[in-house]
Order: structure tokens, then sequence, then C-alpha cells
């Protein structure tokens, strides 16, 4: 198959599976059939082997996210390898490593750092590599995921700084963290068959499901920090869109101070969390 006419055929299957930007992710899935970059793609405009490329254009059209389709998406500036049993890293949860570098300014002083349900490690991983003097520990309930996450770290060359393990959320870690970060299921039980099919679909439930009223999470993680935070340490967690003042009065009650960080579209999409000063 010539190039032009698989990029055509390609970028029209999508577009009538509803798909944004079909022509850009037709072109996608063609580099990746061919195992080239985008820029070499458009460049040399190689022959296109149809079987494998009408393949990856019938996943991509019944919804499967690009990133779990091509292996990898990036996340701060990182490259990492997502499957199916994580949720796919997402650029409104940067405003977590942005919210623990704006309230740890002199990085030299992280030591430790706790995630909560890492997933893929991408909040742990790009952590680090921002708080240089750290170690970090991640925790996930399913032990593919910790591996998964414990690859991403030899691939960063962030394997010595970090280890993973299998846990229900902190039941197991002992001792006190600078930085505890997490991005627990906060989606409302009710609302998961409204997400979008690349979501609802295709990435795990139970890293989605946050009970009937989406907090589920936040109770279990709220009685655990105190115990898990340095005097001086925060805790730093993903919201979702309107769940800022119910989590803060979570918060309060278990004697923690709060604030919030916006995403770039405005939403408060990280809470902060420290040891109140009475």
């Amino acid at each position: 198959m010539i190039f032009e006419q698989a990029l055509t055929l390609g970028a029209d299957a999508l577009k009538h599976a509803g798909i944004e930007n079909p022509r850009l992710e037709a072109r996608l899935l063609l580099a990746h059939a061919l195992g080239v970059t985008s820029a070499e793609l458009l460049r040399e405009r190689p022959s296109v082997p149809a079987e494998p490329f009408q393949a990856l254009v019938a996943r991509r059209a019944a919804r499967e996210p690009m990133a779990i389709i091509r292996g990898r998406q990036e996340f701060w500036s990182l490259e990492f390898a997502v499957s199916g049993v994580t949720l796919v890293p997402r650029a409104d949860s940067e405003t977590l490593i942005e919210a623990a570098m704006a309230e740890v300014p002199e990085a030299g002083r992280v030591a430790r750092i706790l995630d909560l349900g890492t997933g893929t490690g991408c909040l742990l991983l790009a952590a680090l590599t921002e708080f240089p003097a750290a170690f970090g520990v991640g925790i996930d309930r399913l032990p593919a995921a910790a591996a998964l996450a414990a690859s991403n770290a030899r691939t960063l060359d962030l394997a010595h700084r970090s280890a993973f393990a299998c846990a229900d959320w902190a039941a197991p870690i002992a001792g006190v963290f600078d930085v505890v970060l997490s991005n627990p299921p906060y989606v409302r039980t009710a609302d998961l068959a409204d997400l979008m099919p690349e979501v609802a679909l295709h990435e795990p439930a139970g890293a989605l499901d946050g009970g009937s009223d989406g907090l589920a999470a936040y109770r279990i993680l709220m009685a655990v920090l105190p115990r898990l935070m340095a005097p001086d340490g925060i805790a730093v967690m993903e919201l979702g869109a309107g769940q800022a003042e119910d989590v803060g009065r979570m918060a309060a009650a278990n004697g923690l101070a709060w604030s919030t960080r916006a995403d770039l579209s405005g939403i408060a999409r990280a809470i902060v969390l420290r040891a109140r000063c009475d």
C-alpha cells in the first residue's frame, strides 16, 4: 500500500469512528506500524504493509487509547511504558509535581518520597527527577502495575533510587516521608459508564471507581496520611472536578491543613496537605 493511500484510508476510518484529528492519529499509527518516528515517516514516505496498519487502525477505531496501542506515553517530558493494567498518564496529573515543587522549593532537603497507587510510576519517577537527593517508594495493589513501574524506573535510570511493592494502600509502610503523592480513584461509580470510551472500555475500573460519591479512597488515605508524613512534610493528591471542599473537610478532620492547586483549565486538580499548626 502506498503511503498517501494508507494515510487517507486510515484517516477516513478514524473519522468515521468519531476520532478527533483523524489524519494526525493515522500518521502516528503509520509510524508505529513501521517502527519509525513521525519525522522519518514524513521525510521518507515509505510503502506501508497493509495488514499490520489496518489492524492498528481497527484498534483505534474501537476507541482503544493511542497510548496503549503504541505502548508508551509522555509525562513530565519523560517517556513511560503503559499497558491496560494501569491508567494512562495524563497531563492534568503533572499539576501534582508542580505543586510539590512549589511547596518544597529546597529540592535537596527531600529525602524520601512515597507514591500510593503508583500505576506506571509516573508521579514518583517524575518527582525523583526534580528531587535529586530523594529515594522513592511506589505502592500498587496489582503486581502487574508494580512490575510495570519498576520497569519504567529501570528505563529511566532511576531503579537505584526507587523500590516498588504490592500492598493495599499504605498498610505495610513504616516510617515517614517528606513528600507523599497519590492519584486515587475519584470517579463516582454511577458515572463510570459515561466516561469517554477510551477510558470506560480500556482503562482499569479499579483505578477509576471512587465509590458512590467518588470519595471512598480519600477516606482511607486521610486516616493514614498523618502517620506517613514527616513533621514538615507534605502530601499531594489528585482531585476530581468539584471535590476540593469535601476532601478538604476530611483533611481538616484528620488534623491536616490544606490548599489546592489548579490545572491549566483552572480546575482545582491537586490538594496539598500539611500537618496543622494550632
